[in-house]
């Protein structure tokens, strides 16, 4: 092989692409294209499988994350609590004249 100039052409068959909507192809000539491409699908369906388990974790972690953080973050909050105060001594405070 090494010893060939590029002039020279070797023996080997080449793959000739085709295209199945304007060649006109035999009947196993179309089996075999979706066979090939059948367990071309089955092979990426494999990879893809597990970069969508991984993406759907991240989210969903993502997700508690959010949902852990405002749970905690609202039982922190003391302004309910604060206006309530503020409103028992604006009712302490307030004239006691019989009317409310």
């Amino acid at each position: 092989m090494a010893d060939k100039t590029p002039t020279e052409k070797s023996e080997a068959a080449f793959a000739k692409r085709i295209d199945p909507t304007k060649d006109d192809l035999s009947n196993e000539q179309t089996f075999f294209i979706r066979q090939v491409e059948l367990a071309q699908w089955k092979k990426k369906t494999t990879h893809l499988r597990g970069r969508n388990v991984a993406t759907g974790l991240a989210i969903g972690a993502i997700v508690m994350g959010i949902y852990g953080y405002t749970f905690y973050s609202v039982s922190q909050e003391k302004i309910m609590d604060e206006l309530d105060e503020e409103a028992k001594v604006a009712r302490l405070k307030r004239p006691k004249t019989g009317a409310n």
